[in-house]
């Protein structure tokens, strides 16, 4: 099982849509996925509902808050799962800092505004303390909302790679797709499987696999999924 935490400090960089559909796609891949909705706006929360309602896979999901990282909370629910998913809520604080504290891998979202990346500083200063704590966390920050062919989205790599984690190689556009995928209940790579949003989460996912070194998954003939070492 592996724990991935959505978070940062500056809300509209894309936590949630990452979040949802990262978790469309790996449901889609045959995992087991957990998503838990640690955001006061439960914005996952009524996104599962629509998947329900429309009929769409949905995975497990749950509220939880500052507590989470209790022993009888998020890390004994998460047992039975392959992937669990934090969405945090767009301000550091106790609920970004309980996750931190359950988290096998962290993602910072940043759009590629300065704005962005000076409010980043902030979040990269929470995962610091964190590592401090628990030196096996794994961090990196992902670009967002970046717009093909202008200065800020070719200068804003450059900028991020100064922060001293990781930049994922995966980037995502800023396109209207995932923000109507959001709002069907689905992830960008299941509403418009051949669309430029969709390639780039199942990008993203693979290469998120692969940073944290997830066992590939199948589904077997019965419906559940199976892990492969």
């Amino acid at each position: 099982m592996t724990t991935f935490a959505i978070a940062g400090q500056k809300g509209g960089v894309g936590k949630s849509t990452v979040a949802l559909s990262l978790t469309a796609e790996w449901l889609a891949r045959g995992r087991r996925v957990l998503l838990v909705d640690s955001d006061p706006q439960r914005t996952a929360t009524t996104w599962g509902e629509v998947a329900l309602e429309q009929g769409r896979p949905v995975p497990t999901l749950v509220g939880m808050g500052a507590t989470m990282w209790q022993p009888d909370q998020l890390p004994r629910l998460a047992a039975g799962f392959d992937v669990v998913i934090v969405d945090t809520p767009p301000r550091l604080g106790d609920i970004q800092r309980a996750a931190l504290m359950v988290a096998d891998v962290v993602v910072l979202p940043c759009g590629p505004s300065a704005h962005d990346c000076w409010a980043l500083a902030e979040g990269l200063e929470l995962v610091h303390q964190a590592q401090t704590l628990r030196p096996n966390l794994l961090a990196s920050v992902l670009l967002t909302r970046k717009v093909a062919g202008t200065v800020i989205g070719r200068d804003a790599r450059n900028v991020l790679t100064g922060t001293g984690l990781p930049v994922l190689l995966s980037e995502l556009g800023y396109r209207t797709d995932y923000q109507e995928a959001s709002q069907a209940g689905q992830g960008a790579s299941t509403y418009r499987p051949s669309s430029a949003a969709a390639a780039e989460i199942r990008a993203l996912a693979t290469e998120l696999e692969t940073f944290a070194e997830l066992p590939t998954a199948s589904p077997p003939a019965n419906g559940q999924p199976r892990l492969h070492a």
